[in-house]
């Protein structure tokens, strides 16, 4: 079924939930139904958009949250990213609390969407990261929001995502719900409306295979305010971020003492990988390793089900999130020799080719240059004799190697003029020719950018990046009283673009 009116919100929050499910018609065995509800539809691309929804308004409505006090929270990265999302409509500062080893885009995300990522070690594991947000809430009063026990986050589920499932198959068979746990807000919330109005239907429960907390059996020890005190017995590291911390959460603990649970399936985390990009790659659906582990319990549970039997597995995120880990291992960003011989096939636009000579015309004269105006040649002096700005930059707004440079200039706190040659305050009877005109006279130089300081013609992006390195561009910098951070130390080479970087 598909809506083509057109929906209109009254800001991003009210696109949370209403996800799709979506049959999957190549990696299901025959004899079954084989769905997937693609939580990647949610705004921010994960299920966790609904607990960061559901908590906040939570406290919102019990007043635990105050107007602009600072939230905070333990995140592998999806519930941060949700939180962001939320805390900038509603205008609370964000902090999270990360362990190191999870993936760099997701504090990358966060950060882009203005809350503040503080690292825990990775030898600290969840516990570590959750102990630090503990701790900075009881030091700075911040509101935390406590996703393993909330209960408003195992409601929110109960709201939304138990009620899309009901009406999608409202009159049909389900049969089983296959899902991972991580907070276990989704497990619990959807579990219990399910046993409630559908309770044929098995709950089954997937981790990780070689994490196995729930399937061990062993309790999980806690202080007496319920926060788990220490690392699970049986915890693994694993492939499967998001998914079931080195903890028993006590939403998952709840659901399992509830009886809601059927079934406990242990998960390989190669299946986990081979399956994400086996659904990109035939089915076309784009999520990451966690989604591929709960579909790879629920091949499993299709495997030994009965005819007819209609099985729904949750999709947790998007892939995008996975890009620097196992994921995307061997997914090269150059062509491989098939991909070059596709492009041998034909003579145009080849990288193995040198380019064709032009053709020849009747006018081979070269273009002339702009008229350069009096009050232009008058601007670019007063610009580099500006005693208040001594770096300036002619610059295009497009131009990576401009990009590295302003890269550099921030990373030490160097104030700077950049001309912006191709933008619209130069683009008026050609100011931007007719100061590059001006330029290529003075240094003998036709690209862009050009850096000076002091008046001085320093070169372009190359010749800048080697007068730091060298301490040069530094010496002119205190010469002229350019105030920078002395106490940073980089290689200005890498932040050149990535496709100049050896591989």
């Amino acid at each position: 079924m598909q809506d083509n009116g057109t929906c209109k919100y009254d800001n991003i929050l009210g696109t949370v939930g209403n996800t799709p499910i979506v049959r999957l018609t190549k990696l299901a065995p025959p004899h079954v139904n084989l769905f997937a509800k693609i939580e990647a539809f949610n705004p921010m691309g994960s299920v966790k958009d609904r607990l960061a929804l559901g908590i906040i308004e939570d406290a919102e409505r019990r007043g635990t949250l105050s107007p602009g006090q600072t939230v905070i929270e333990a995140t592998s990265g999806n519930t941060g990213i949700g939180l962001a999302m939320v805390c900038a409509v509603k205008g609370y500062p964000l902090v999270v609390t990360m362990a190191e080893n999870f993936s760099v885009e997701r504090r990358r995300m966060m950060r882009f969407l203005g809350a503040k990522v503080v690292l825990t070690p990775a030898s600290l594991k969840g516990s570590g990261m959750l102990a630090k947000a503990v701790e900075l809430a009881n030091a700075h009063g911040w509101f935390l929001c406590r996703q393993f026990d909330n209960e408003a986050n195992a409601d929110m589920h109960s709201r939304t995502t138990a009620p899309e499932i009901l009406t999608a198959f409202e009159g049909e068979r389900l049969d089983y719900f296959v899902t991972g746990y991580g907070t276990g807000g989704t497990l619990k919330g959807v579990a219990r409306v399910l046993k409630a109005q559908r309770p044929d239907t098995n709950i089954v429960v997937c981790e990780p295979d070689n994490s196995p907390i729930l399937g061990s059996g062993i309790a999980q020890a806690r202080d007496a305010d319920g926060t788990p005190s220490e690392s699970h017995p049986s915890f693994r590291p694993h492939l499967m971020q998001g998914w079931s911390p080195d903890f028993i959460p006590k939403l998952t603990e709840d659901a399992v003492a509830m009886k809601l649970v059927d079934r406990i399936l242990p998960i390989n985390g190669a299946d986990a990988v081979r399956l994400a990009r086996e659904l990109a790659q035939r089915e076309g659906i784009f999520v990451g390793i966690s989604a591929g582990a709960t579909l790879a319990g629920a091949l499993q549970v299709c495997a030994s089900a009965p005819d007819g039997a209609t099985v729904l597995c949750m999709l947790p995120d998007t892939g995008e999130r996975y890009l620097s880990t196992p994921l995307f291992e061997g997914v090269a960003a150059e062509m491989s020799a098939e991909e070059m011989e596709i492009s041998r096939s034909t003579p145009g636009a080849r990288f193995d080719a040198p380019p064709p000579a032009p053709p020849a015309t009747k006018s081979a004269s070269p273009v002339p240059a702009p008229a350069v105006s009096a009050e232009v040649e008058a601007f670019v002096a007063q610009v580099l004799a500006d005693r208040e700005q001594p770096l300036v930059m002619f610059a295009l707004e497009w131009c990576e190697f401009c990009w590295s440079l302003r890269k550099l200039f921030a990373q030490c706190g160097i104030p700077y003029r950049s001309v912006d040659l191709d933008s619209t305050a130069y683009q008026r009877d050609d100011r931007g020719g007719q100061i590059r005109a001006v330029l290529t006279a003075r240094t003998g130089s036709k690209t862009i950018p050009q850096v000076f300081v002091g008046g001085e013609y320093i070169g372009g992006c190359t010749e800048t990046l080697d007068a730091f390195r060298e301490g040069r561009l530094q010496d002119l910098f205190r010469d002229h009283g350019v105030g920078f951070d002395e106490n940073v130390r980089i290689d200005p080479y890498t932040l050149l673009p990535g496709w100049l970087h050896p591989r």
